[in-house]
């Protein structure tokens, strides 16, 4: 995997939206890193014998994350859920800026930057697709017109699988049978 690959990956599955920011899993992004690059690192930034630095009484981070051999740094105030910075952060707190913080490090090699941008989907050109638009209707047909669960857990499976990766088609297969499933 490459930075470029990185920079095109979808992470939109593994984000939840708090008040009007939106984050990413950092579990889910860590693994990911590994995937990219297995000799991945991140490294919390110490201040003395603290993992943050004290800024009048409140704190920020600092985590850097190497990748492809190339570190980058990123800092981050801990804060709380409406962005200002806290008074006397504890442990809890701490962490959990330090985990957005590497989060964010990730995202300079390339994986869920178009977060940061305010995009909604990463910038990139869809491959032509190869998937028979003719096939894909009757089985969106088959989806729309199963009775009953096992029927649209079947008709979804198959759709699905001949979708053969193709995320444009995923995302209409999957859109199709929540509708179907809604009206069960």
């Amino acid at each position: 995997m490459t930075v470029a690959h990185l920079l095109t990956l979808n992470v939109n599955d593994h984000t939840e939206k708090k008040a009007n920011l939106t984050y990413l899993s950092w579990a889910w992004a860590w693994a990911e890193a590994l995937k990219a690059d297995p000799k991945a690192t991140f490294k919390v930034e110490m201040f003395g014998d603290k993992c943050f630095m004290d800024i009048n009484g409140t704190a920020m981070v600092w985590v850097t994350v190497t990748m492809f051999d190339k570190p980058m740094t990123c800092q981050l105030p801990v804060m709380d859920h409406r962005n200002k910075a806290i008074q006397s952060p504890d442990a809890f707190q701490v962490n959990t800026s330090i985990m957005r913080c590497m989060t964010k490090a990730l995202s300079l090699h390339g994986l869920g930057l178009y977060i940061y941008s305010g995009d909604d989907l990463p910038s990139f050109v869809e491959p032509e697709s190869t998937i028979d638009p003719n096939t894909m209707t009757d089985l969106f047909l088959a989806i729309h017109n199963a009775t009953t669960q096992d029927e649209l857990k079947l008709a979804y499976k198959i759709a699905y699988a001949a979708c053969d990766g193709d995320k444009a088609w995923q995302m209409k297969v999957i859109a199709a049978k929540d509708e179907a499933k809604g009206k069960l």
